[in-house]
């Protein structure tokens, strides 16, 4: 995989990220070879074992696939930005089978803090139709229990759903700054960049053998499904961040999305003895809101939340993202995602830059 990127990818290794330069920047069109390469990328470190998602993929092949047609309609460049965000909309609706989040997060991801209101209708339409194709193909999507509730609203059940998300935002920010860290340690200390996943695997490889399980590397929906209806061990999901990070790091493809759903579900099961919500709501508000923080996409989140899981949770659910999104930060793992408008008064000075330049 480092040989395949090292000699034909190179200009597409920055996968998500290059999407959003090219949104923020029109320059060129994206190679059509993004595609395959993402695409055999995550299929071979999910073959191995590596602990990645795979939305990453999906996006990126949603966005490169759309901005062919640039060349073919002689599109302008504010049209080209319109199309890479629908197909991005696309990509995330179509793995998840969750359209509107789909439609929102095309519509988020690339400027924190703000929202493109000339893309939401072709965002909603691209996301509409992916799904409706990916439904139509025979594709199945993993199906979460509808989450229970407490009868009455109070302010302790608030103030938990609140202190949960505070929670889920340091998580979010730790995942950031583990998965940098391994990324700068790989950088810096191998030079020659296909000799990087080579370490990463032969770690995760050893760790595995350690730890005696396959739990914590791949997509985990089983054990994600598990975190809503039994205890788990209480660490997993600090084993899942670490498998995570050391994947994503040492430079094996695939996306952060799921591997975040795992931790942010194992993270709320493992807060079920000390907060009073049900498990399963915890589960499912980890689930959302860890991804919240890290993506920096609340609303599209709380979307996915409503989607997947049922209004009844919503207000619980949209709490714990809105906080576990202020709580993590400038930080995200779109490194080139910029800060449209910042999430405190104190960080305004960081407006019109991209997250990668404020490390």
């Amino acid at each position: 995989m480092g040989l395949l990127y090292y000699y034909w990818g190179r200009s597409v290794e920055a996968g998500n990220n290059l999407l959003l330069d090219e949104i923020h920047a029109p320059r060129a069109v994206l190679p059509l070879r993004m595609a395959p390469l993402v695409l055999l990328g995550t299929l071979l470190t999910h073959l191995f074992g590596g602990s990645a998602g795979r939305e990453g993929t999906a996006v990126q092949m949603g966005g490169a696939l759309a901005d062919q047609l640039t060349r073919w309609f002689r599109l302008r460049p504010r049209d080209r930005t319109l199309l890479l965000i629908a197909g991005i909309s696309a990509g995330f609706a179509s793995v998840f089978g969750t359209p509107l989040a789909g439609a929102v997060f095309g519509l988020e991801v690339f400027l924190l803090g703000r929202l493109r209101y000339d893309a939401i209708l072709p965002s909603f339409l691209a996301a509409a139709c992916a799904d409706w194709v990916t439904r139509a193909w025979g594709v199945g999507h993993t199906a979460y229990p509808q989450l229970p509730t407490p009868e009455h609203l109070s302010l302790l059940e608030l103030g938990s759903a609140a202190g949960a998300g505070l929670v889920f935002g340091l998580t979010a920010r730790l995942f950031v700054g583990a998965t940098h860290l391994v990324s700068g340690f790989c950088k810096r200390w191998l030079a020659f960049e296909p000799l990087r996943p080579v370490l990463g695997g032969a770690v995760v490889a050893l760790l595995v053998w350690a730890l005696g399980t396959t739990d914590y590397i791949g997509l985990g929906v089983p054990v994600i499904v598990r975190a809503f209806a039994e205890p788990l061990p209480s660490y997993a999901f600090v084993l899942k961040l670490l498998l995570t990070a050391l994947t994503l790091g040492a430079g094996f493809k695939g996306g952060e999305v799921t591997p975040l759903f795992f931790i942010g579900a194992a993270l709320g099961n493992a807060l079920f003895p000390v907060l009073p919500l049900p498990m399963p709501l915890l589960a499912g508000m980890g689930f959302v809101a860890v991804f919240a923080g890290a993506a920096n996409t609340p609303l599209a989140c709380i979307m996915m939340g409503l989607e997947l899981f049922g209004q009844q949770g919503g207000i619980y659910i949209g709490l714990a993202c809105v906080v576990s999104y202020l709580f993590s930060g400038h930080r995200g793992i779109y490194g080139a995602q910029m800060v449209g408008q910042s999430k405190h008064g104190l960080w305004a000075r960081d407006q019109g830059r991209r997250l990668r330049d404020l490390r």
